[in-house]
């Protein structure tokens, strides 16, 4: 060829594309322009600007093309690499626009979020609007839908309006005071009462159809569906809570202690009687000091103290440490179609290894069986009153996990070996510094369950301010009158009255963290080779086989056991394969794979985070890990 052929260049076909402005109004007839193939697509953002001869600022606008669900933001791009011809239907809007999000204390904001970038982004500059630190906890679902009666149909909704607020990376709003914990008062409890009856009848429902309903982080809101001015719910989805330091988690931990309310008083999670008294006792508190503390925060002394000590994660406390313990503990194994389990032996604990033998006597000789308690599950099972003190364990094994109940003899024992099972489950030993402090706190905690003798006869019949409807599930409140209530209530709240506002939320918190199925999200699933539907439980830490008829958890999987997982698109199944040749897979049922596939990516990237690298957030690879084959 000459160097003439090589220079000629032939010019591209001219042809029309139509593109609809939002800004005009929805009877405005598209704009036509007339382009070609190789026309950029900031070229055609520019002639689109040029024709519409209205001047305003149209830096966040881009292109939406609707028959594929995408955004056009690669302005250098052009029209033939993104493949779009004379029948492609583009919209030009705004990438910001208002929604209403419905936080966890029932405040309804409207504020602009980005409609064009992934979910996980739009959740950073959501969290980063509110001042929430750590938004990779966090993510959108859609709301339950609600049924209004007719009656119901003026009620105007309270909405805080803050789409005014500039969306720039620096931007704070101000704390208000409906951010801090919501307050019991008089009016509107007879509401709360009939909501919680109503959504009572429906949890079953509600339960498994949770999961089902939170957006896909890879993708953007307009590819789900969800249009300007939209209801969403803005919630904690990965209950692996980072970094909590409640001098700067104000609105986090407002939020986050809301959420858990909610989840005990709507029997998403299941506690004891005891454990319900005393959740109870705290929200009445909170509530109270709430009202008269204008800041859930101070920059106290103690305050301050009590940051060092979550920094450290661990408090140094002076005593002589102890290699190891010895004493008589009743272990129960569960064991199917069997009550029998119960035997009683002499345990020795030492290193992060608990022994047991037939007797004292034998204890110099070689053990029944000696179990490493590192990277084991512990979970208390307490009543007080009824001087119950177990410690439920769940050790590492090639086929899942085995549970084991040790049952104490009494309130010391139980602190110490309850101590020592949660040290060594971390690796830690019996002379860690650590020890002493975990002692005290285990200590704490049964104290705010006791209740104090006689007082059931002192304690006020009646307090106005006190509305049990609002601090109990509505269990309770078939099984107990209010006036039966009131007193327990009041009898434990006698344990936390001398606690602060933060205080209160953080023990509160600590108590439902400490429950057995605390974390768990579940889908109905059907494995490979069975005939029946299951469901799985999706743990900070664990996978949870669970038997749909009776509820008897059938296998446990941690996820530091686990291998490899991957997702085969086309059958919509999920393959899990765990150290020692353990291969599971199975069938989502009553939610899409990609959201199971999204809670155990997601774990297992909380689980990557580390104080060093705390303010800067790995979001490439929370995608490799959550995103699968539809990643962006």
């Amino acid at each position: 060829y000459s160097p003439i052929h090589c220079l000629f260049v032939p010019r591209m076909a001219a042809w029309d594309l139509s593109v609809t402005v939002e800004d005009l109004g929805s009877d405005a007839p598209p704009v036509t322009l007339s382009v070609d193939s190789g026309l950029h697509v900031g070229g055609v953002i520019l002639k689109l600007v040029e024709k519409t001869q209205i001047k305003r600022d149209w830096s966040d606008h881009a292109l939406w093309w609707e028959q594929k669900q995408r955004w056009l933001l690669r302005t250098a791009w052009t029209l033939d690499k993104y493949g779009i011809h004379a029948d492609a239907r583009l919209v030009f809007m705004p990438q910001h626009k208002p929604l209403r999000l419905g936080l966890p204390n029932g405040i309804t904001l409207r504020l602009r979020a980005c409609f064009s970038s992934s979910v996980f982004q739009t959740v950073m500059g959501i969290c980063r609007m509110l001042n929430i630190r750590h938004p990779e906890e966090l993510s959108l679902l859609q709301p339950v839908e609600e049924k209004k009666k007719k009656k119901d149909k003026n009620s105007a909704e309270e909405i805080y309006d803050l789409t005014e607020v500039p969306l720039s990376s620096g931007t704070l709003i101000t704390l208000h005071p409906h951010f801090r914990p919501t307050c019991f008062i008089t009016s509107g409890l007879k509401v709360i009462h009939i909501f919680m009856y109503v959504t009572y009848k429906l949890i079953n429902i509600y339960l498994f159809s949770f999961p089902l309903r939170w957006l896909d982080s890879s993708r953007c809101l307009l590819q789900q569906g969800i249009q300007e001015n939209s209801r969403l719910w803005l919630r904690f989805k990965y209950f692996a809570f980072y970094d909590m330091e409640p001098k700067y988690d104000v609105v986090r931990l407002t939020q986050l202690y809301e959420q858990a309310r909610w989840a005990i008083l709507l029997e998403d999670i299941d506690c004891t009687e005891e454990e319900m008294m005393l959740f109870g006792a705290l929200q009445y508190h909170i509530s109270k000091v709430s009202q008269s503390e204008p800041q859930m925060l101070s920059s106290s002394a103690a305050m301050d103290d009590l940051e060092s000590a979550l920094q450290s994660l661990e408090v140094k406390m002076e005593g002589e440490s102890i290699d190891d313990m010895s004493n008589v503990i009743v272990c129960f194994r569960p064991k199917r179609m069997t009550l029998k389990g119960y035997k009683q032996y002499w345990f020795k604990f030492q290193d992060t290894s608990i022994s047991y033998f037939k007797s004292k006597e034998e204890s110099i000789g070689e053990p029944i069986q000696q179990i490493n308690l590192k990277g084991c599950e512990v979970a208390p099972d307490v009543n007080v009153t009824a001087q119950k003190f177990l410690i439920r364990l769940l050790i590492p094994a090639p086929e899942g996990m085995n549970e084991v109940y040790l049952r104490c003899e009494n309130e010391q024992q139980y602190a110490q070996w309850m101590a020592g099972c949660r040290l060594a489950s971390k690796g830690k030993s019996l002379a860690d510094s650590s020890f002493q402090s975990e002692i005290q706190s285990i200590r704490s905690f049964l104290a705010m369950q006791k209740t104090s003798s006689g007082t059931h006869g002192n304690a006020p019949a009646n307090d106005e301010s006190i509305n049990t409807h609002s601090l109990v599930s509505p269990r309770y409140h078939k099984k107990y009158k209010a006036k039966q209530l009131t007193p327990r209530i009041l009898d434990a709240y006698q344990n936390v009255a001398q606690l602060s506002l933060t205080d209160a939320v953080m023990r509160f918190l600590q108590i439902w963290q400490a429950l057995p199925d605390f974390g768990l999200s579940y889908v109905v699933v059907r494995f490979k080779g069975s005939r029946k539907d299951e469901v799985l439980g999706i743990g900070p830490n664990r996978l949870i086989r669970i038997d749909l008829a009776v509820g008897d958890v059938v296998k446990t999987w941690r996820y530091n056991n686990m291998k490899q997982w991957n997702v085969n698109w086309d059958i919509r199944q999920v393959a899990i394969e765990f150290e020692g040749n353990i291969n599971i897979a199975f069938a989502c049922v009553t939610a899409d794979c990609k959201i199971v596939h999204e809670f155990i990516g997601g774990y297992i990237f909380m689980s990557t985070r580390s104080r060093a690298k705390s303010d800067t957030l790995n979001e490439e690879l929370f995608h490799k890990l959550t995103g699968g084959h539809e990643a962006l």
